[in-house]
């Protein structure tokens, strides 16, 4: 009896959804099927967020809450407010070393070599060509840096400094390239070139930094007095309208300090300087090798940008 009635219940309660076209209880299944689901992501996000949050209190390391000076949280997390600078504009940027020894000569003759071939391949185009550069300079400041630190550990020896100055200076030239690949957008073809490119320039200037760090320096200082005539011209182009003054990206004008209507003009303007300071410390510390001096014998000049 219980059972004929319980089955006469269900039937009747099935008839009658199928009158109403199933509206009330497919509707009633399908929200508890959603808030069922809704309630499973919940559950998932917040294992997700708990298994981070005890990740990071694990190990104890999470990013300290940074914020600008007008107020605003701190966006970058590939430099730090204490990393950003305004660039020195007053440097001279003419001064040249002029070649007179052997090496000097190598060395100068090597990077006009270098010069021409880039000159025709990239042409008018500043920017990549600009994007292209910055991909080798900032190659020499970490092999140099790299190089000094194993000698220091090897001979228990300081290196005056110039450890971190070189490494300096190689950050330096990435930032310069994580700016200018906002403002050029590299294609496929360009990015092998830079792969090959870098993968020979860094084994030679490893080989020849093991040879004569007084040769490679020099080079240096050489390829960064072709950088400061790079961006002049590049300058001139954009003077001219030629090519377009848009505004500067974000990252640029919070490691240069910039305004905030900063323009392609100034960013490149700072660079051009940046390329001047490296060009003078590649050349002094070409200079107090060929003294027959050791680079530890000089302090570095660090922060010099």
């Amino acid at each position: 009896m219980k059972r004929f009635v319980g089955g006469s219940l269900m039937r009747g309660v099935v008839n009658g959804c199928n009158r109403s076209g199933g509206g009330i209880c497919g509707s009633r299944m399908m929200s508890s099927v959603a808030e069922k689901k809704e309630i499973g992501n919940g559950v998932e996000a917040k294992n997700e967020e708990k298994e981070k949050a005890v990740v990071s209190s694990y190990w104890g390391i999470s990013r300290t809450n940074i914020k600008r000076q007008d107020g605003t949280e701190w966006p970058w997390n590939c430099f730090m407010p204490r990393d950003t600078y305004e660039a020195d504009l007053s440097i001279d940027l003419t001064k040249h070393h002029a070649p007179k020894v052997f090496l000097d000569k190598f060395a100068y003759r090597t990077v006009k070599l270098l010069r021409i071939s880039t000159d025709l391949y990239f042409r008018r185009r500043y920017g990549c060509h600009a994007m292209m550069l910055e991909t080798v300079a900032a190659v020499p400041g970490m092999v140099g840096g790299m190089l000094l630190h194993l000698r220091s550990l090897r001979k228990f020896e300081q290196s005056g400094g110039w450890i971190k100055a070189l490494l300096e200076e190689a950050e330096n030239e990435r930032m310069h390239l994580m700016t200018m690949v906002e403002l050029v957008k590299p294609k496929w073809y360009e990015r092998l070139l830079v792969l090959t490119v870098q993968g020979v320039f860094f084994n030679a200037f490893f080989a020849v930094y093991l040879l004569s760090p007084k040769l490679a320096h020099r080079v240096v200082g050489y390829l960064e007095e072709e950088a400061v005539h790079s961006y002049t011209e590049y300058l001139k182009e954009i003077n001219s309208g030629a090519i377009e003054n848009v505004p500067a990206p974000a990252i640029a004008i919070d490691y240069w300090r910039l305004p905030k209507d900063a323009t392609l003009k100034d960013v490149i303007t700072v660079i051009r300087a940046d390329e001047a300071h490296h060009r003078d410390l590649n050349h002094f510390a070409a200079d107090i090798q060929f003294q027959g001096k050791e680079l530890r014998e000089a302090p570095a000049p660090l922060g010099y940008h």
